[in-house]
């Protein structure tokens, strides 16, 4: 089979990675890709939103099935795209329809359809521009923190905390007034603070059946322990310890079969990934937040721990067949680690020279933000390489990921050191 991966992040590589060990692909293509995808395939100069060259590309390269990696084509329809070309629409698309990727796209009808379809998450309100006022006093009936969240896509980055009522108030202004993100803030969902641990868990969907993948718990900020500002991803540790099987038997059947019955009820196609952001309240799944797709940088801990063949799970999604795939996973544990450029997710610079990877390493290095030129391989991005460990425990895992985040070098290189630390005093359980 020949696949097209749209993205160029680190979660495609890591897709080029894991389909590429398939007995039954063909050529794997990847638009845009980066330095590291080439390794699997061939990289494609086509936007993921230029929906028309994609098409002309799958119509004349025998594609044979699309995998869409990140949200921002999935939102505007890439999927709805295919299936209304005569010419595409019996290729595959791995991914929700635009319908279903609203569970992304808006943070206020993700809050609705977990409300109708009794999904344990945070008490909201939503507000508009014309609505600020009443924004503004609900906010004094909060307790603090405060949780405002653009409605829209705003890059990872349209959340805000704030700590005291004048805060929250200012940034509320700021959002709804003064368009601080954009159309993606031209609404702006108040949620309550949930007091808790957070932590991913990742569904596979053919819009009939469902598997549950791996756990996973990421790192957004960009200090050591948690501090400084939010960014796409500082790494990532899976299974997350806490998550055992009385934990994950609460989050299936509390909030994955709720949601995926309900999208059924709803008439919500859906043929994907459903990432669902949650927080462990003492012991009990709230949902934070629904993506439409895996995330970055935890598919690069969780696709390493999956043994199953993924080319075959895409077309069990395919056919809707997803319950009769074989399934398993690696009981050892993964550790992620970030290698960013200097002054993100400030100002940085691109274009630098990265040297010391390692071809016998064991550890696994998935390139986000890289280009190759040359032969040679720099830096292209914020987010620039991941290195992801496998070990009997998250302090074997982190070991190696730190070790070989020390022999990768460009200038400015930083990473979080502390990644996987507060869950080591956790215990190691694995994934049940």
């Amino acid at each position: 089979m020949n696949i097209l991966i749209i993205g160029s992040g680190g979660r495609e590589h890591a897709f080029s990675w894991k389909l590429a060990q398939s007995p039954r692909i063909g050529q794997i293509y990847i638009a845009p890709g980066n330095a590291g995808t080439s390794a699997f395939g061939i990289n494609v100069p086509i936007s993921p939103t230029d929906f028309a060259s994609i098409g002309d590309f799958v119509r004349s390269n025998e594609i044979d099935l699309v995998v869409v990696g990140p949200e921002e084509p999935l939102v505007k329809g890439i999927h709805d795209y295919f299936l209304d070309n005569p010419y595409l629409k019996n290729t595959p698309v791995i991914g929700p329809q635009k319908a279903g990727a609203q569970l992304e796209g808006s943070k206020d009808f993700s809050k609705q359809f977990m409300q109708r379809h009794q999904i344990p998450t945070a008490a909201y309100a939503t507000f508009t521009p014309a609505t600020l006022d009443a924004g503004l006093r609900f906010l004094e009936t909060l307790q603090p923190p405060y949780v405002l969240k653009a409605d829209g896509l705003a890059g990872g980055k349209g959340v805000v905390i704030p700590s005291t009522l004048g805060a929250a108030k200012t940034e509320l202004t700021a959002m709804l007034r003064d368009s601080k993100f954009g159309n993606a803030g031209s609404k702006v969902v108040i949620e309550e603070f949930l007091h808790g641990i957070e932590l991913s868990v990742f569904v596979l969907c053919d819009g009939v059946s469902y598997k549950v993948l791996p756990s996973a718990k990421d790192y957004k900020r960009i200090g050591v322990g948690d501090t400084g500002l939010n960014t796409g991803g500082m790494g990532a540790v899976s299974p997350v310890p806490f998550a055992d099987a009385e934990f994950m038997s609460k989050v299936e059947e509390r909030i994955i079969i709720p949601t995926v019955e309900g999208l059924k009820k709803d008439g919500i196609p859906y043929q994907g990934f459903i990432f669902i952001g949650l927080m462990n309240c003492g012991g009990d799944p709230y949902v934070i937040e629904y993506n439409c797709r895996m995330g970055d940088p935890e598919t690069e801990a969780v696709l390493p721990r999956i043994k199953s063949d993924l080319l075959d799970l895409f077309e069990g999604i395919a056919t809707q067949t997803l319950d009769a795939r074989a399934y398993e996973t690696d009981e050892r544990t993964a550790v992620t680690v970030m290698l960013v450029a200097g002054g993100y997710p400030g100002e940085y610079e691109k274009g630098k020279l990265i040297s010391g990877f390692s071809a016998d390493s064991t550890s696994l290095a998935f390139h986000a933000g890289t280009l190759e030129k040359d032969g040679k391989v720099y830096t292209n991005g914020g987010r620039v390489i991941a290195i992801t460990s496998l070990g009997q425990s998250i302090a074997e895992a982190k070991k190696a990921s730190f070790a070989y985040a020390e022999k990768i070098k460009y200038e400015g290189k930083y990473y979080r050191n502390d990644i996987g630390m507060d869950l080591e005093s956790v215990g190691n359980p694995g994934e049940k």
